[in-house]
């Protein structure tokens, strides 16, 4: 397939991109088979930030391989089963908010979208899989809750002609999927973590708060950070907690390394602001001034980007964009319709940095402020690809059940 043909395939997103042009702004880029569409250049105008083709494609070194799906192809409308991992946090409403949202937009091409939550349990998104396929999905949409306790189960359904796409997080086996949709967790963890090295001068100890153990995402982003901290040996991880990208468990957690560790912490490293905007509500319980709580990374929510602004604190901010939810919906019908889609698909994602806080390898594509308002929800997810004024609080998707 050629480049010029896989672009060509983007016009059938027109409409999308027609409805909601400020929500593409806020998202950063929504990918189509793993380029990413263009924000409208009037979106552009409205905020700084990255549009383009996902830079973790472009500069992706080996092929980006294509998978041809003609064998899944068959008419619509289409039973489609989504099984989300949960919806325990504020990314995760967004999540499913975009694939319900995206579902209604499609209601020509889809006649139910049956939506189970596994409540992060994976024994419970094993039997809530195995529940869809007995109710005659015609292709299943898969976050998995762990990516060794589904491979199982999402190989079974492929092997029963089920055709399985996975979204935000993956099982082990390759071949047990089509096609994973996901802003690259490589890239991600190799640029928080080589701006905390820079940021420090190369010299210092830090402290590592990553998301769910046996995730895929938390997983893949750790070894990534650890790549580059074999770069600066003058860096030092005091210690790594696993903070089930919660909010309550990041501040417990960090309040703990604070009076074990105090003054010796000089970086955080939050590989979400989920937990990361814990962090920094259990410095300011430490009595920690403006300005005086160490450099930290983090993204996906309104609220850490919000804090850092406040209170004076050196960030960077990666969304990993709930936007891919949408993505998910659109990559779907694209398998059933038998056109090829790549073995990944890679959403675009901005890096968002505190002003002044640049290091001379992350430079961000916006400021802390440009990326949200202080008057948005905490619990907004910027880089959502919903409608303009979009809250997760009010939000009521309307889809084919």
């Amino acid at each position: 397939m050629t480049i010029k043909s896989i672009f060509d395939q983007k016009i059938s997103r027109a409409s999308f991109i027609r409805k909601a042009p400020a929500a593409l702004a806020a998202a950063g880029a929504v990918s189509t088979l793993g380029l990413g569409a263009t924000a409208p250049a009037a979106a552009e105008e409205t905020k700084p930030g990255y549009y383009g083709v996902p830079r973790t494609w472009i500069w992706n070194p080996n092929a980006n391989s294509m998978v041809d799906t003609s064998k899944w192809k068959k008419e619509g409308p289409y039973t489609i089963g989504f099984s989300n991992a949960s919806i325990s946090n504020a990314w995760r409403v967004a999540f499913q908010h975009g694939v319900f949202w995206a579902a209604g937009q499609h209601r020509d091409e889809i006649a139910h979208l049956l939506a189970t939550d596994a409540n992060d349990d994976p024994s419970k998104q094993i039997a809530d899989i195995q529940d869809l396929i007995s109710q005659g999905v015609d292709v299943l949409l898969i976050a998995a809750a762990t990516e060794d306790a589904l491979d199982s189960v999402v190989g079974r359904a492929m092997e029963q002609g089920i055709p399985v796409i996975m979204v935000d997080r993956k099982v082990k086996t390759a071949s047990n999927y089509i096609t994973y949709i996901t802003a690259s967790d490589w890239a991600l963890g190799r640029l928080e973590a080589l701006w905390l090295c820079e940021t420090l001068g190369g010299k210092g100890n830090i402290v590592m708060l990553p998301g769910i153990a046996g995730s895929s995402v938390a997983e893949i982003r750790i070894k990534a950070n650890e790549e580059v901290f074999g770069k600066f040996p003058g860096i030092k991880v005091l210690e790594k907690q696993y903070c089930d990208w919660n909010p309550a468990t990041g501040k417990s957690v960090m309040a703990a390394l604070i009076q074990k560790h105090g003054k010796e912490i000089n970086g955080v490293l939050a590989d979400s602001a989920l937990q990361g905007s814990g962090a920094i509500q259990a410095f300011l319980a430490a009595g920690y001034k403006d300005g005086e709580i160490p450099p930290m990374t983090g993204g996906d929510i309104a609220l850490m980007y919000q804090l850092a602004s406040q209170h004076n604190i050196k960030m960077v901010g990666i969304d990993y964009p709930t936007s891919m939810g949408i993505t998910g919906i659109e990559t779907v019908l694209d398998v059933m319709k038998g056109i090829p889609v790549p073995e990944k698909v890679e959403v675009s994602f901005n890096v968002v940095t505190s002003p002044g806080a640049d290091t001379v390898s992350v430079k961000g594509d916006r400021h802390l402020l440009d990326h949200v308002s202080m008057s948005d929800p905490g619990d907004l997810s910027p880089s959502n690809g919903l409608p303009a004024g979009y809250n997760p609080s009010t939000f009521k998707p309307d889809y084919p059940k």
